[in-house]
């Protein structure tokens, strides 16, 4: 089996395919929406990935949301590679690969809580090119592509632009993360620190609708670790086209996961990797 997301010969859509992706990624939503929405709020049943001690929570819905997704892309381009949370990797003959998380934020699903969302991203074998993250409660899709100049929230009032705010400094910025436990031991825990101290306000508990309110203009920094390809994929493009930056603690590719720094603008960027960088380790393989 290869390794997904760092072919040698990355595949380069026109515009007109690229836009047809979009649409395309629009319908696998729908239909991870159909699936999940019956489920939540309603103690949908659960089980533990792992052990006790480390807890990781799926639902039905999880895999029932993957599932249509992937009956969706098998269908019509059968071609693509596919990598999943829930049922792996699997391997066609293209380059593109698209990337999935059903559900982002399970735990917060279980608890009713609606900062958990669908994960759906194109990767060309460089890097992630399409990205959407679909929220089916409040029925709210962010949707980027750098290369088509597409971002946008699309809601049941209409559509409207993604566009990161101006903030020149971490003194003046809001930062959030997922959870304190992402940052285990003490390097990251005291880099982690060290920004939350010089930041102008910090939350945990976003999840991945914190990159959706950073492409907003809501707020200006989400830092995070321990992350996996599906957890931040579908998060570059859309707030790349919003006007942000993506990239690892050492201002490297994010793609992979691992530790992940996202920000509206690049001066807060920049300063935040300095801060990070020196407890940086490299992304996972």
């Amino acid at each position: 089996m290869s390794r997904p997301f760092r072919n040698p010969n990355p595949v380069l859509l026109s515009d007109s395919e690229l836009k047809e992706m979009a649409e395309f990624a629009g319908r696998l939503a729908d239909a991870s929406r159909k699936a999940i929405l019956p489920h939540f709020r309603e103690n949908p049943h659960m089980e533990n990935k792992r052990t006790e001690e480390d807890y990781d929570p799926v639902t039905v819905a999880d895999r029932d949301a993957e599932e249509a997704i992937r009956t969706l892309i098998e269908k019509y381009y059968p071609e693509h590679s596919i990598f999943g949370e829930e049922f792996g990797y699997k391997e066609s003959e293209s380059a593109l690969t698209w990337t999935l998380d059903p559900i982002d934020g399970t735990r917060p699903f279980l608890l009713g809580l609606p900062t958990w969302g669908t994960l759906i991203a194109l990767h060309n074998g460089s890097k992630p090119i399409l990205g959407i993250l679909d929220q089916p409660f409040t029925g709210e899709r962010f949707i980027g592509a750098p290369q088509i100049g597409l971002a946008e929230l699309q809601t049941s009032d209409g559509t409207g632009p993604l566009k990161t705010r101006m903030c020149k400094s971490v003194a003046e910025a809001s930062l959030s993360s997922t959870h304190p436990s992402m940052f285990s031991n003490d390097p990251l825990r005291a880099a982690y620190d060290e920004l939350a101290r010089k930041a102008r306000i910090h939350v945990f508990g976003g999840d991945c609708y914190a990159y959706g309110t950073l492409s907003l203009g809501l707020h200006d920094i989400v830092v995070e670790a321990s992350l996996a390809p599906y957890d931040i994929q579908a998060m570059i493009p859309i707030i790349e086209a919003a006007g942000g930056i993506v990239t690892d603690w050492r201002g490297g590719p994010a793609d992979l996961g691992g530790q992940v720094l996202a920000a509206g603008t690049r001066e807060v960027h920049a300063e935040a990797v300095e801060i990070l960088k020196s407890a940086a380790i490299s992304a996972p393989a």
